[in-house]
């Protein structure tokens, strides 16, 4: 009996110790407590664990007191090494989400009908091949000289325009087409091509790469004293951050460390605005165009254009892979979500198995992304996206700083990591959890969007005309001087349109429509793409069928 219990207690004994020594190692390397915190916490657990492990090895003689040690010792050796692994996961976590991947894929391929007898790169030779002329060329160009080492000839047949490259398509005067895969999205906005995925193929396909930013974050020089700005960019990449994609979601959170105010500034996807980016990004430089196709060319170029809207620096940027959010919302349990009377939705547009009714919602990640996609539904069109977009993205906040995330960290950690991006560094990130734990208190949140009128203008990245928002100047104007209100840590003033003030953890977010709150909106944002067809008729998204949406 003394024989065993002496080989059980040394080898509880080499794995607690063990278990300690990473739970420390962990704990010191993540670097986010302050220093007389870590210093206090490193003391006892080391204390526990010795005072354990001597009663263990040598003080605990009868058969009562060596199991009560050695459960105590048990339990103790699980705790530490769920808390060093956890620990190490958020490190983990930080690491992957502040170092971005090199490259981003931008994938080129021909398309053609579904009933096509073209199957594969051999079926196109001598046939005609649709192509933009100014759209898209570099990927284009690469595309046809692959094509041409094949040494398989085809017919070019140039369009000005992604619509009538793609009507050519399906009234046959073109066998194919060649198109950047991250301007499907705009192609199935548009109503007559809603069901483009289904109804064609891909019969060849070419990928290049090019860097994820040649331009560097602006960095504040102590996070934790100096108030920044962080743009969130929300692609609709299908494949994350590998992966080009239009810009849907763009937001910018002025952030004042010394007064703990948070401001999220929206910006809908269709804003009509000057591209801005630097020489190489390729993209329609000075020209007028919706600021969801910024993102086409890289999040640089976004956020330069919303600096010269708002006449702001951005310090940082923050890409969200909106495609994760269901992993994300899933691995808190899912999140709630307040519907204010009107603005029940039984089915979504974006996703027919889910919706909301009026009041608290409970969504998991599934139900969370078609909520926040959702701008078919509502009269407002994108302007209610945008406020559903801040809604579930403080919904996540509030869920993940909440005592019930323990259970799933693990998991959330990952879905984290999968996420964001950003180029903020670990070490500010780490200076900020610091922060916080030292001095707490909690964070005012305000959230605003920009307000503007339909409109059917030329944008430069479809070659063509599109449904787009025409900013409203005095909204704009008002956006700015909340920023730099903020930014000097002054109270911030209600006069921008939408404007709300919210704490963390208050729920409904609104009490009364969003319609009566805001500027009054002509046309609401609910179509990329609006003349189609041989005799071009306007798309009213007001005169769709009553259920159309829903």
């Amino acid at each position: 009996m003394n024989k065993g219990y002496r080989i059980f207690s040394i080898i509880l004994s080499i794995l607690t110790a063990a278990a300690t020594g990473f739970f420390l190692y962990q704990i010191i390397t993540l670097n986010v407590l302050p220093a007389p915190l870590l210093i206090c916490i490193i003391a006892v657990i080391v204390l526990i664990v010795l005072i354990l492990l001597l009663l263990l090895l040598f003080m605990a003689k009868r058969s009562f007191s060596r199991i009560v040690v050695s459960v105590l010792t048990v339990v103790i050796c699980a705790i530490v090494a769920f808390g060093g692994f956890n620990i190490y996961k958020t490190g983990n976590m930080i690491y992957n989400i502040t170092t971005p991947e090199g490259k981003v894929a931008n994938t080129i391929s021909v398309i053609a009908l579904k009933d096509s007898k073209i199957k594969d790169l051999r079926d196109l030779r001598d046939k005609k091949v649709g192509v933009l002329n100014t759209l898209d060329r570099v990927g284009t160009d690469k595309c046809l000289e692959e094509i041409a080492n094949d040494n398989v000839t085809i017919t070019q047949t140039g369009f000005d325009g992604l619509n009538a490259e793609v009507a050519a398509l399906y009234d046959h005067s073109v066998d194919a087409v060649i198109l950047n895969e991250a301007r499907r999205g705009s192609v199935a906005d548009n109503e007559q091509y809603m069901n483009f995925d289904e109804e064609t193929k891909v019969v060849y396909q070419t990928v290049y790469y090019t860097d994820v930013a040649q331009g560097s974050a602006k960095k504040v020089t102590d996070i934790t004293e100096q108030p920044f700005t962080v743009l969130i960019s929300g692609s609709d990449s299908r494949n994350g951050f590998a992966e080009a994609g239009r810009s849907d979601v763009n937001m910018v959170a002025t952030v004042n460390p010394k007064t703990h105010t948070v401001l999220l500034t929206s910006v809908p996807r269709d804003y009509y605005v000057t591209t801005q980016c630097d020489e190489g990004y390729g993209c329609a430089q000075g020209q007028l165009d919706k600021l969801t196709h910024t993102g086409l060319h890289g999040v640089e170029t976004t956020k330069k254009t919303i600096e010269n809207l708002l006449g702001i620096e951005i310090n940082y940027t923050l890409r969200v892979n909106f495609n994760s959010v269901v992993n994300l919302v899933n691995a808190l349990g899912g999140i709630d979500v307040f519907v204010p009377e009107g603005y029940a939705v039984p089915s979504f547009w974006t996703n027919p198995d889910y919706g909301v009714t009026e009041g608290e919602n409970h969504l998991d990640g599934e139900g969370a992304l078609a909520f926040a996609r959702e701008r078919y539904a509502y009269t407002e069109g994108d302007f209610q996206r945008v406020k559903n977009q801040q809604t579930v993205l403080m919904a996540i906040a509030q869920k993940a700083m909440s005592p019930s995330v323990i259970v799933n960290y693990s998991r959330l950690m990952d879905a984290l990591g999968g996420a964001l991006e950003t180029d903020l560094s670990d070490d500010e990130i780490q200076k900020l959890i610091q922060n916080q734990i030292d001095n707490g208190g909690s964070w005012n949140f305000i959230t605003t969007t920009l307000d503007g009128t339909g409109s059917t203008e030329f944008c430069a990245e479809l070659g063509d005309s599109a449904y787009v928002t025409i900013p409203n100047e005095e909204s704009v104007q008002a956006a700015r001087n909340q920023i730099q209100e903020v930014l000097e840590g002054k109270p911030v003033t209600e006069g921008a349109p939408e404007a709300q003030s919210e704490q963390p953890a208050e729920q409904p977010q609104e009490e009364t429509p969003a319609v009566e709150d805001q500027m009054v909106v002509e046309e609401p944002a609910v179509q990329e793409d609006i003349y189609y067809g041989e005799d071009q008729t306007y798309y009213d998204p007001n005169a769709v069928d009553p259920g159309y949406g829903y």
